[in-house]
């Protein structure tokens, strides 16, 4: 997991110059929907506008084909993560998606506080818990979420 500052994405060797670009040039008149991002059509960029969920609403996922980069353009909110080791499986593995949930796990989940400015990059192996409601209190933001494909598959 990398959290920090968006000035600085072009730092990991994940982000290509079209990413870096297109997340440098955010702003919060960027249009919800789908963003391709490469002529494969394989990375892309979700953006959405939501209500931020109370804690006991949220679900720890994770992705086995995916890196994700998560964005706010508008509002803030926190996001727990653990390395999946050891995890409780909850909901199988649904290639079509690319996700699975996960039991929260009685031990203390990692939390960063998401906000414009900040970015979040999260690999295969890192479940994370997003939309969170900062301080417990539901608020709506903007999110960006750019999807980077692994190069190489991850086991079932």
């Amino acid at each position: 997991m990398i959290f920090d500052d968006i000035k600085n994405i072009r730092n990991y060797s994940e982000v290509d110059e079209k990413i870096a670009d297109f997340i440098l040039n955010l702003t919060a008149m960027q249009e919800c929907g789908k963003v391709f991002l490469s002529e494969d059509r394989l990375t892309y960029a979700n953006v959405d506008e939501y209500t931020t969920k109370t804690l006991e609403n949220c679900k720890l996922e994770a992705h086995k084909k995916y890196i994700d980069i998560q964005i706010l353009l508008d509002g803030v909110e926190e996001l727990d993560y653990i390395n999946v080791e050891g995890l409780k499986v909850k909901e199988a593995y649904i290639p079509e998606r690319d996700i699975m949930f996960f039991d929260t796990p009685e031990k203390v989940l990692n939390r960063i506080i998401l906000e414009t400015g900040k970015f979040v990059l999260l690999y295969p192996h890192e479940a994370h818990q997003p939309q969170m409601a900062y301080k417990n209190i539901p608020s709506k933001v903007k999110k960006v979420v750019v999807k980077i494909p692994v190069c190489h598959s991850e086991p079932a």
